[in-house]
């Protein structure tokens, strides 16, 4: 397994810190006279405000071929810093470090490493991504800022459905959205020319505090008929903890070098 898969799918999910004990919540009823606006203001309403975040978390993989469990230890300065690490018994396997404009990068296994701008993520998702969509991503809110597009809101299953009123044929998207907690229930990105789905699916949300963070997700990346998926449990959570970014590229790695 690539480790590089490990933590760019881990940007296409959520992650949940708290210290203390957490009330698990799930939707409410359906209101289907809210319009678009309503649906949007609420949502973005519910993005949690902090500091600084610390977690750890089992990340399993699967993609058809082989199967890995991972433990991943993240933290962030909200609006700053995200930086994660991925390590099996104790042994780091890679780190990275995303500021605003800047993302490094180091694997221990091929002695690589990668120190420049979000063009790596962009290569490694394939779609082009920065500082602002990751973070959302990590906080459970939309991918994309809902207040620059025109979309229109339908009802779909048990959630509102957010699409936009023009879909490109290069990259289309699909919000789905719980009611009463006005969380993401799914995000989707199409690719329809290269063939690539990306699915992020949170299954159920917790409350610490005054927020609503997610308590566990899957995600399914499809390209072609290749179909990874990964799921995420989060353990040890804190909230506005002390916390430091260490990181240091050794000596003698190799550069990654884009086409």
């Amino acid at each position: 397994m690539k480790i590089q898969s490990i933590l760019i799918l881990f940007f296409c999910s959520h992650f949940l810190i708290s210290c203390g004990t957490s009330k698990k919540v799930v939707g409410g009823a359906l209101d289907a006279s809210l319009n678009v606006k309503s649906i949007i203001d609420l949502h973005n309403a519910k993005e949690p405000a902090f500091t600084t975040l610390a977690s750890r978390m089992q990340v399993n993989y699967d993609d058809g071929e082989k199967s890995q469990s991972v433990t991943v230890a993240l933290r962030m300065q909200k609006d700053e810093t995200i930086w994660i690490s991925a390590s099996i018994l104790g042994i780091t396997l890679s780190k990275m470090l995303i500021t605003k404009d800047h993302v490094s990068y180091y694997e221990t296994i091929g002695k690589t490493y990668f120190d420049g701008d979000f063009s790596l993520l962009s290569q490694w998702l394939g779609v082009t991504i920065d500082f602002e969509m990751a973070q959302n991503i990590l906080l459970g809110q939309a991918v994309f800022d809902l207040t620059k597009n025109n979309y229109t809101a339908s009802v779909f299953g048990s959630n509102y459905r957010l699409t936009p009123e023009k879909q490109s044929e290069i990259f289309q998207y699909i919000f789905l959205i719980q009611p009463g907690t006005f969380k993401m229930a799914s995000q989707q990105v199409m690719q329809p020319i290269e063939q690539r789905i990306l699915t992020i699916d949170y299954d159920s949300y917790q409350e610490v505090g005054s927020y609503l963070f997610p308590k566990s997700l899957k995600i399914t990346a499809i390209e072609l008929e290749k179909q990874t998926r990964i799921t995420l449990d989060f353990r040890n959570i804190d909230v506005n903890a002390q916390v430091s970014f260490p990181f240091r590229i050794p000596n003698g790695y190799e550069e990654i070098h884009l086409d």
